[in-house]
């Protein structure tokens, strides 16, 4: 390797490292073949590096590596599903019951229910197919935005919002069955409204910007579904904290120099 290109890699696996292999872990069905993933994706763009275009701008080839080591790698497990429910599906039903939230709580109550929620969506996580895994995986924990997920995975941006928004809200809905029910007020706006209000918080949740919308301008159905949504994101976003091995690291920095 040159000097140079070995400086760049060396600081592109600092820099991506942990998030390929958050990717690898959900995507691979035990940690030794996540760990080979990592490995091989590294390994291919340090040998590819005089082929990236945008060195500004690594990420997008990088993951592009990832995802066709992923492919190679990965064998369709016994009892994934073959699909996912249709958006109209997974949109929230009307219902007398909720979860109980921590929303913005602090104390021993509510860290206990943000972990139980973290849990929920790493199993949740397990049982959604590759197709609409992958484009959450890359937006949620690999924090790619919705172009360069479209450029990773040769799809239209549009196709990339519609999965990773069914994936959000399949999510959600098990966080919403799985932790413990209170009783919600009746609706307060036209079920219309409140599916307008949705499209804007998925929206939202895209761009990682603030809802626009204050908690005063919602029923509490809005705000439940809507806290259930910010539970899913910081629960992919605690999964993001993931480290990669300092073995791993170091097997790659050997591999690479030989």
């Amino acid at each position: 390797m040159k000097p140079d290109r070995a400086a760049a890699v060396t600081a592109l696996l600092d820099l991506e490292g942990s998030r390929v292999y958050g990717l690898a872990r959900r995507m691979c069905g035990n940690p030794q073949d996540a760990e080979d993933l990592v490995q091989e994706t590294f390994l291919n763009a340090f040998r590819a590096w005089d082929q990236l275009q945008d060195p500004k701008n690594p990420r997008p080839w990088l993951y592009s590596i990832a995802r066709r080591s992923c492919q190679r790698m990965r064998r369709r497990r016994a009892g994934e599903p073959a699909h996912l429910e249709s958006y109209d599906a997974l949109l929230p039903r009307p219902s007398e019951t909720g979860p109980q939230l921590p929303a913005n709580e602090r104390g021993p109550h509510a860290d206990r229910l943000r972990a139980e929620a973290r849990e929920i969506v790493e199993r949740a996580l397990e049982t959604l197919p590759a197709a609409f895994r992958l484009p959450l995986v890359l937006s949620d924990i690999a924090e790619l935005d919705t172009a360069d997920i479209a450029a990773v995975l040769g799809l239209k941006e549009a196709t990339v919002k519609t999965r990773i928004h069914r994936a959000r809200l399949k999510l959600r809905d098990s966080v919403a069955r799985g932790l413990p029910q209170r009783t919600l007020a009746g609706p307060a706006h036209a079920r219309r409204i409140c599916l307008d209000l949705l499209g804007a918080k998925l929206e939202a949740l895209d761009r990682r910007q603030p809802f626009a919308f204050s908690d005063a301008a919602l029923c509490e159905r809005c705000r439940a579904v809507f806290d259930t949504l910010d539970l899913v994101r910081g629960a992919c976003a605690a999964l993001a904290a993931d480290r990669i091995p300092a073995k791993l690291r170091q097997r790659i920095l050997r591999a690479s120099a030989t």
